[in-house]
């Protein structure tokens, strides 16, 4: 699987794990609701600036965010 679909899913399942919608990540993160939806499913390829503040809105490094993510 492709690695920012890999990504997206990551960044979706640890948004539900604190049962947050879109808007409320984007919101603690600083970014817009719509590329987050589009970050969710692959269509993005995000700066690391980006990343590091979705991983600082979780409270997670930028390590535990790419856990289990796969590069071939």
């Amino acid at each position: 699987m492709d690695i920012n679909k890999q990504l997206g899913k990551r960044i979706k399942y640890l948004r539900s794990l604190v049962k947050w919608s879109q808007e409320d990540l984007a919101l603690e993160a600083g970014v817009n609701k719509n590329y987050l939806s589009d970050l969710e499913r692959g269509e993005r390829n995000p700066t690391v600036k980006i990343l590091e503040k979705i991983a600082k809105a979780f409270g997670i490094s930028l390590e535990e965010l790419f856990r289990g993510i796969q590069i071939i």
